[in-house]
């Protein structure tokens, strides 16, 4: 199921300004604070640096501004990074919530960085560092498939296949023909969210999707539905998602529960996919012959 979702709902779930948890994420390890201390002495220091050789007066009051934000570079830095990588998603004119269900589940150790030691013989040895991922392919009954790859936690062993999977997609077409990026994944049953990086205000998108859920078993129309709490279009009419026998993942959980196999690595700029949707534009994916719900 695909339901447009309006423009102002669109910049509540993924807002400009970064929250706590997309500060928290960027805000990163002790290495990454230490490096930005060190930017900001650095910083710090070439302005002080060029005010003693150009002991300009116009120029003071530049430098001394110029001066402060680097010396609270640190904790600013942050901020930045989180709302460059939300106005990235924010760019495209058109978004979707879009409800499938969890077509398969795997393990792959990914190479996360590479360092250069040298052993006890002078040898130079190249050190790579991996990490376990789980990979999460996702689809719905127009036949959208999309993959999204995450680092392992224990949480993720709720997640069965079959389980209804639902995520924000862009686009830049008013229909969603084609979908240009996805978004975090959210497994409801479990209550789960599969994610690197949290693009959406959790709250908002949960209460979206709760909103969707009564408007659909009520079964009310647009134009029934007050205007105030109208946040998306949705499609009065569309077919259940396909069945499928889940496998359930043991409760004791060990990272060798899931299957594990390589992937085909696709290329960098990856993130940018295009694929199409075959499915009716505006409607869904539902069969056009088939009769509207009646209202009472």
């Amino acid at each position: 199921m695909l339901v447009p979702v309006s423009r102002k709902k669109f910049d509540d779930l993924i807002p400009l300004v970064a929250t706590g948890a997309q500060y928290k994420y960027c805000w990163g390890k002790f290495q990454d604070f230490l490096r930005r201390i060190l930017v900001s002495i650095a910083a710090l220091a070439s302005i002080l640096l060029v005010r003693w050789l150009l002991p300009i007066e116009e120029l003071r009051g530049v430098s001394f501004f110029i001066g402060l934000f680097a010396l609270v570079y640190w904790l600013w830095s942050p901020v930045l990074q989180a709302s460059l990588r939300n106005w990235s998603y924010r760019r495209f004119k058109y978004a979707g919530f879009l409800r499938g269900e969890v077509l398969d589940i795997f393990i792959t150790d990914e190479i996360v960085s590479t360092e250069e030691n040298v052993n006890d013989r002078g040898d130079l040895v190249i050190v790579e560092n991996r990490e376990r991922r789980i990979n999460l392919e996702v689809g719905d009954e127009s036949g959208f498939v999309t993959q999204i790859q995450v680092p392992l936690k224990r949480e993720h062993q709720a997640i069965r296949l079959g389980d209804t999977a639902e995520m924000l997609v862009l686009s830049n077409r008013p229909d969603l023909s084609r979908i240009a990026k996805v978004t975090d994944i959210f497994v409801a049953r479990a209550g789960i969210w599969v994610s690197d990086y949290p693009y959406l205000r959790r709250d908002e998108f949960e209460a979206v999707s709760r909103q969707i859920d009564f408007v659909d078993s009520e079964g009310f129309y647009e134009d029934d539905y007050p205007e105030d709490r109208r946040v998306t279009q949705r499609d009065n009419d569309y077919e259940a998602r396909p069945s499928r026998r889940p496998r359930y993942i043991q409760d004791d959980f060990e990272p060798d529960d899931f299957e594990e196999r390589s992937v085909r690595r696709l290329p960098d700029d990856s993130d940018d996919f295009d694929r199409p949707r075959q499915r009716i534009p505006k409607t869904g994916a539902v069969d056009p012959n088939r009769r509207p719900r009646r209202r009472n």
